[in-house]
Parts: C-alpha cells; sequence; structure tokens
C-alpha cells in the first residue's frame, strides 16, 4: 500500500467512528456538504497533522498531545513540555518531518514559560509509540522568540514543511506592536529554518547585518493560517489585525507587511492605527477583511473531492464562526468571498486538507470536535 493510498484509507475509516453518526448537510454555492463529527471531547484543540499508515495528531491549548485513530482518542502523549497556558498561550501547531517514517520525527509550537514571561517556542521530538503508552523522546527546542513578554495573547503560530524540508513559523508581536517593525526581533515575524534550527543559506539576511538571520518577512500581527501556495509560489497566510483588517498575505523574503505603521483596520477604541492604508516600502495585502473574521486555520485546496474548490482558499474564522472559500483565478488573484457552515460548529481553530481530499475543521471549544466535510450530493468520493 502506497503512502498516499494508507493515509486515504485511515481518513476513510475515521469518518465511520461512532461519533461520525452526528452527520449533517448543508448547502454551499457550488457543492452540498456532508459533515461529520470524527470526535468530541478535545479541550480547545489547536492543530492537526495526519501520519502515514494511518492517524492523526491533534493538540490541545492546556499542553496536551492526542492520537486520533479509527477507534477514538489515545491518552495524552507523554513528554510534552511544561507550556504557558492562559489567553492565546498554550499548546499550539503541530506538524510532521518528510522523513518521519523513518525518523519519527515531528514539531510542534508553545507558548514556552521562562521567569521574565513567555514566548513562542518551536520543539522537535521524536514520537515513539512502541508500548502502551506514546511518548515523546529528545525533545529539543530549535527556535523562540526571546526576549519574552508578560503577554497571554498575540503568539501565532503555525508551523509548515516547506517543500525543501525547511520550515516556516509564524509568530505574533506578542501584544508589543513595534516589535513588529525591529528586525532583529523574531516576533511579528515569518520565520524559515532548517529542521534542526540552523539557518538556510539563502535567507534575506543570513549574516543577521540587515535583520536577525532567522526572519524571512516582518510587519505581521499575529498570523495563525499559514501553506504552501501551488498557485502563487510559496507561502500564503492569513493574520489578524485589530478592529478590522484581518489579511491575506504571500510573503516573501526580506518584505515588510507594514504592522503596525499600515493596516486596513482601526484599534478597538476607534481611533487610527499608524499612518494609513499603505505607504512606501510596505507591502499590500492580498485581500483583507472589515469587519474582522479574526482568521484562523488555511488550506489552499488542491484535492480532488471537491474540484469545484480546485486552487481557492479555505480559511477558519473565530469570531464569524464560520468557513470562508475565497475564490481565486489561476494566477491567485482572490475574486470573491462565500462564507460557510456560519455559527454551525462554533469557533473554527484550525482547517485541514485530508489526504482522500475531504476538509477536516477544528473547534475552538471547551469541548473542541473534528469535523470531516465531504460530498453530499450524489458526486460522492
Amino acid at each position: 500500500m502506497s503512502f498516499r493510498t494508507s493515509l486515504c484509507a485511515i481518513a476513510l475509516a475515521l469518518a465511520l467512528t461512532p461519533a461520525a453518526a452526528e452527520s449533517r448537510s448543508f448547502d454551499t454555492q457550488k457543492v452540498k456538504l456532508r459533515a461529520d463529527i470524527v470526535t468530541r471531547g478535545l479541550e480547545h484543540p489547536w492543530g492537526l497533522a495526519f501520519l502515514p499508515g494511518g492517524d492523526a495528531l491533534v493538540t490541545e491549548r492546556p499542553g496536551r498531545i492526542r492520537i486520533l485513530t479509527k477507534t477514538g482518542l489515545s491518552a495524552p502523549v507523554k513528554g510534552v513540555p511544561k507550556v504557558a497556558v492562559g489567553g492565546e498561550g498554550g499548546l499550539l501547531d503541530i506538524a510532521i518531518a518528510r522523513d518521519f517514517e523513518r525518523s519519527g520525527t515531528i514539531f510542534f509550537s508553545y507558548a514556552k514559560p521562562a521567569r521574565r514571561g513567555t514566548g513562542i517556542a518551536v520543539a522537535r521530538a521524536r514520537l515513539n509509540r512502541e508500548g502502551a503508552s506514546p511518548r515523546l523522546e529528545d525533545v529539543k527546542v530549535i527556535f523562540e522568540v526571546a526576549p519574552k513578554s508578560k503577554t497571554k495573547w498575540h503568539f501565532g503560530s503555525r508551523i509548515v514543511v516547506n517543500d525543501d524540508g525547511t520550515l516556516f513559523i509564524t509568530t505574533g508581536d506578542l501584544s508589543q506592536e513595534m516589535r513588529a517593525q525591529d528586525m532583529h526581533d523574531a516576533a511579528g515575524a515569518v520565520v524559515r529554518i532548517k529542521p534542526d534550527g540552523s539557518i538556510p543559506a539563502d535567507n534575506p539576511s543570513p549574516d543577521g547585518k540587515k535583520m536577525a538571520p532567522e526572519i524571512w518577512s516582518k510587519g505581521h500581527r499575529n498570523i495563525q493560517g499559514a501553506v504552501i501556495d501551488p498557485v502563487m509560489g510559496g507561502l500564503v497566510t492569513v493574520e489578524h489585525g485589530a478592529k478590522g483588517g484581518d489579511e491575506v498575505n504571500h510573503p516573501e523574503a526580506g518584505k515588510n507587511y507594514g504592522w503596525p505603521i499600515i493596516s486596513y483596520g482601526t484599534n478597538y477604541d476607534g481611533t487610527k492605527i499608524g499612518i494609513g492604508t499603505a505607504a512606501p516600502g510596505y507591502e499590500q495585502p492580498l485581500y483583507y477583511w472589515d469587519p474582522s473574521i479574526a482568521p484562523s486555520g488555511l488550506v489552499s485546496y488542491q484535492g480532488n473531492m471537491f474540484p469545484e474548490w480546485k486552487g481557492d482558499l479555505l480559511v477558519g474564522a473565530l469570531s464569524f464562526q464560520l468557513v470562508s472559500r475565497l475564490h481565486r483565478d489561476a494566477k491567485g488573484k482572490i475574486l470573491d468571498e462565500e462564507r460557510m457552515l456560519e455559527g454551525e460548529f462554533g469557533r473554527i481553530r484550525d482547517v485541514i486538507e485530508a489526504p482522500d481530499g475531504a476538509v477536516w475543521l477544528l473547534t475552538d471549544e471547551d469541548d473542541g470536535a473534528v469535523v470531516r466535510l465531504s460530498r453530499g450530493d450524489k458526486k460522492s468520493e
């Protein structure tokens, strides 16, 4: 059985677990959706990564990693380091290495506690599933933001394994806005590192003279969705604005995306942010929302289950509790938006394209769920 075939098999098997008996249908502009609850009982799930051979890893913000199989959720994986839980902080995203089948390596991001505050950190570890209790071994922090902050907000953070094996890591400004404009501070940035934490030679400033060597792009407020996009090439991200001004961006090496100098939003008290919506030296977003939908989770849909969505962006929304489908042309220009499932499942924290082309959602709730979206019409998978 091939790697992709085995993943497709488990995705279908998971959809047939007892919890999946909770099935509902929804009409959208182009397709009829079937929504199945794969599992409940997750406390504020944040990220999900499919494993070869079958299962999926899911993080819970209070500091747990669970393994989702066709029989249900595992007990928490042992060996997760202590996380700072509060506000938006906790255990956040998770991803697997390209050589996972050989190495067992995973990556996860979390709010790391320290004497003088907290900051986002990314660790690598080896997942050992031998024996009765799965556990993490050889845990090593490969990146962290310094200095730390007393804040509990704006950590980011997504991990994207690039086609070349490097990691893109998104960070928030830690509610200290001007850190996003400090070129030697990894807060408010997209970071690019190798899997061992070292710096790629083709980063914008690997010598660290113009900006910190790990930095790919700057001027970001709080990126909570990121994906490698075959349509535009490279990374596409979604980030939170303040009151309005949520953005879709295409972060390119060495460029500045403006926060908090330019923004399409306002401060929460209605006052102006920075100097306006545009200025020389700062990049414009591909798209923005006003009012804010609080975007979290992003997919550039490439699957076969929904050919009508091929090349579109699917974005989760926290405050508006929906999935936004951004329809694009062949060059990646966003043409229009469809808002789906509004208010049906609560706050949508993450959106994941499964190997079989289904779309999985994580709901950011005390009793969080994993939801699988598949075709509900006669053109079934």
